[in-house]
């Protein structure tokens, strides 16, 4: 019989929200995160605006030691770690030695901590520069610093697929839940908001360069014009449904039911994108058909053509206007290796409530073949989710969540 793999905790650090319940709560209240830049001057840059995390001071939820070897991106991802962990009411300690892992997702490391001893060298040599720089900026450092923290030295690991990194990492602890170990870390927070993060990302020619943070990130809109870059995102606790339900969990936000990932061929080939391929095989993969699922959390990017790709997408799994979709990442931004994570765990809070999160500053879906939900959120029953995501390169994950009786 197939181990059932449930989602037991969440912590969600996001920029209109720190906190999963006060998160939740600005979502459904469609209050933006979204403004100017604070953590460096983008004055000189096309794009100025961000979803930043509000409120964030490290030295309320990190040990002191561990400030200087950490990045911003690292210290919310431990926060949130920590916050699942006591969400999931699970004790580390009483658990076998190795009997939990990590993995988490990731995009270009802590760019950040990296930015700061680079300029250092350069400006006042290479005795000022930090011994931590060797791993502090690695892209494995949240996974790593989470399982040194809790001691967790089960199987640990780290996915770099950009936005769709959340979901590959969910993925990949089912697995591992499923080979036999209780339970699994995962997720994603990422924090790129520095110029060496920033310019990667305008290289693209995706950002929005809006100024007004009402106008600036449009999912599926006929204004859309690009992505507003943010920070954060959400770790979870995925565990055994047997062992969650035998050490009396607290609660169950809802089963991990279905997964994959496919790869964009290369442009030109004449071969259609992956995105459709994704959400047909995580649904097969959960044993639904397209009829079984309530609500789809899109990727949502925001960019005119990729909008209209994964609005095609969506009608041919589903047909047109058949299922209801939303973006809420419209009021924080794309967290990159963090957005998947965030996204998926809305859509357990979505489960756990009834209701269907819209997509703020949004009046309609511009024309595309899509149940866009704007306006106000949406009461309903909801059942099954399906999330979605793509990252830089081609990447594509899809995540299939059910509610557990």
């Amino acid at each position: 019989m197939t181990t059932t793999t449930v989602v037991t905790g969440l912590g969600i650090a996001a920029p209109n929200g720190l906190g999963t319940e006060d998160y939740w709560k600005a979502t459904l209240a469609g209050e933006s995160g979204i403004g100017p830049v604070t953590r460096f001057d983008a004055t000189r840059y096309p794009s100025r605006l961000a979803g930043e995390v509000p409120g964030f001071v490290a030295e309320e939820h990190i040990p002191s030691r561990l400030l200087p070897q950490t990045d911003h991106m690292t210290r919310l991802a431990l926060a949130t770690a920590e916050w699942a962990l006591q969400d999931a009411g699970l004790d580390t300690g009483e658990l076998p030695e190795y009997g939990i892992g990590v993995v988490t997702s990731a995009s270009g490391g802590a760019v950040e901590f990296g930015q700061r001893e680079l300029q250092n060298l350069w400006s006042k040599g290479k005795e000022h520069v930090s011994a931590y720089q060797s791993f502090a900026w690695f892209y494995a450092v949240n996974t790593g610093q989470i399982s040194i923290r809790h001691k967790l030295r089960g199987p640990s690991g780290v996915l770099l697929t950009e936005q769709a990194g959340g979901i590959d990492a969910i993925g990949q602890a089912r697995r591992h839940v499923r080979k036999g170990f209780q339970a699994v870390v995962s997720g994603g927070v990422d924090a790129g908001i520095c110029p060496w993060g920033w310019v990667p990302q305008l290289a693209t020619g995706l950002l929005s360069t809006e100024q007004d943070p009402a106008r600036a990130f449009l999912p599926f809109s006929a204004d859309a014009n690009g992505y507003v870059p943010g920070e954060g995102g959400a770790i979870l606790v995925a565990e055994d449904l047997a062992a969650a339900r035998e050490r009396g969990a607290s609660h169950i936000y809802g089963e991990i039911a279905g997964y994959a990932a496919t790869l964009d061929p290369a442009p030109g080939s004449g071969r259609p994108p992956g995105l459709a391929r994704a959400a047909r095989t995580a649904l097969a993969d959960a044993g639904l058909a397209p009829a079984d699922i309530d609500v789809v959390f899109a990727d949502g990017a925001g960019v005119p053509d990729l909008d209209r790709a994964e609005a095609e997408a969506l009608a041919e799994v589903f047909g047109p206007n058949a299922v209801p979709v939303t973006a809420p990442k419209s009021l924080t931004g794309r967290l990159l290796a963090g957005g998947a994570a965030l996204d998926a765990a809305t859509a357990l809070l979505a489960l756990r409530d009834g209701v269907i999160p819209h997509t703020a500053g949004v009046d309609s879906a511009a024309g595309h073949p899509i149940d866009l939900v704007t306006g106000a959120p949406r009461e309903a029953d909801l059942r099954t989710a399906l999330v979605l995501a793509r990252g830089h390169g081609g990447f594509n994950a899809a995540l299939v969540v059910r509610r557990t009786a």
